[in-house]
């Protein structure tokens, strides 16, 4: 699973930072999955090696502007290609009016489909989202100044190691038996031998997990759907030192973020979506909310524009 941001300032966009945008690609697929679209996230795909057209699906968490402004020059933009054969759009119920009307007053007819999931049932009735045979989602209510949700992209269990060794000195052709094998299928032989797939196949290898939760202040719900995630991606819009303020305008400090991840039992913590006033020079700066971060959580890191982790490798490319 790889992550790229494109995005990580929170209300309006800096000189290094662009508003809200994260784009996951699932492993095995030549599919994007865009979190949030911020204004400007179409140019921020040209500023990366990510390509339009391979947006599948697009998942937003709420409808304040640093979110959603940039979607609908975005989706006009992936018509005007032609090569989209269809994108799935998530989202709180007042998405699809606002992407309707957009469209419709701009007098701009998409060649492809959409095809528009309001979340919030399933969010709040803990029930999967989105599932297929590889990776489900789930949505969680967070605590904002309008309703905001969290997604989780799990991947499904994969089957454990493959002992080739072992299928050798069984004698067992290599090809297409080896696969169902390593599926846990039981397969028969030419010469009658049958053979289960584990007696091959080692301990099943747990998937990788990723959570996205902005915009909120401190919440259980946050806690409850970040459990023991690979990868926590939270807002941290406020330094300690303004925290009063976080719980006015209903935003996670540094040390939030960090909180949850603890109780959470996650593996990686990342803070996105830092305030504009927070800047190399300034009286504080993004590395001071690293280290409030980083006393609560270690394994913390500091999200910019373009930084891309996979996560198969636990490490970053940027």
């Amino acid at each position: 699973m790889q992550v790229t941001f494109l995005g990580t300032s929170s209300g309006v966009p800096t000189l290094t930072r662009n508003v809200s945008a994260m784009v996951l690609k699932p492993p095995q697929r030549s599919d994007l999955w865009l979190f949030d679209c911020g204004e400007g996230t179409q140019h921020q795909f040209i500023r990366s090696n990510l390509k339009l057209s391979q947006i599948k699906k697009i998942f937003i968490t709420h409808m304040h502007g640093d979110h959603i402004y940039g979607l609908p020059g975005l989706l006009a933009s992936i018509g005007l290609a032609g090569s989209s054969t269809g994108i799935e759009i998530y989202g709180p119920s007042p998405l699809k009016n606002f992407i309707d009307a957009c469209l419709y007053n701009s007098s701009c007819r998409l060649a492809y489909s959409l095809k528009f999931h309001e979340v919030e049932n399933d969010a709040f009735q803990k029930r999967i989202l989105f599932e297929d045979s590889d990776l489900e989602v789930k949505a969680a209510p967070l605590k904002h100044r309008i309703p905001s949700f969290a997604y989780r992209v799990n991947q499904k269990s994969r089957p454990g190691r493959f002992d080739i060794g072992k299928a050798k000195s069984q004698k067992i052709p290599p090809g297409p038996v080896y696969a169902a094998l390593q599926r846990g299928e039981k397969v028969q032989l030419e010469d009658g031998r049958i053979f289960s797939g584990n007696e091959f196949c080692g301990p099943p290898r747990p998937g990788i997990s990723v959570v996205y939760c902005t915009d909120t202040v401190y919440t259980e719900s946050a806690i409850d759907i970040s459990k023991e995630a690979d990868l926590l991606i939270h807002e941290a819009t406020y330094a300690y030192s303004e925290t009063e303020m976080a719980y006015q305008r209903c935003h996670s400090t540094a040390t939030m973020a960090a909180q949850i991840a603890a109780k959470a039992k996650v593996n990686q913590l990342i803070l996105t979506h830092l305030s504009p006033r927070y800047t190399p020079g300034n009286e504080t700066s993004p590395n001071d909310l690293l280290n409030e971060a980083k006393a609560i959580f270690p394994n913390t890191q500091l999200a910019k524009d373009f930084l891309q982790i996979d996560l198969k490798k636990c490490c970053n490319s940027s």
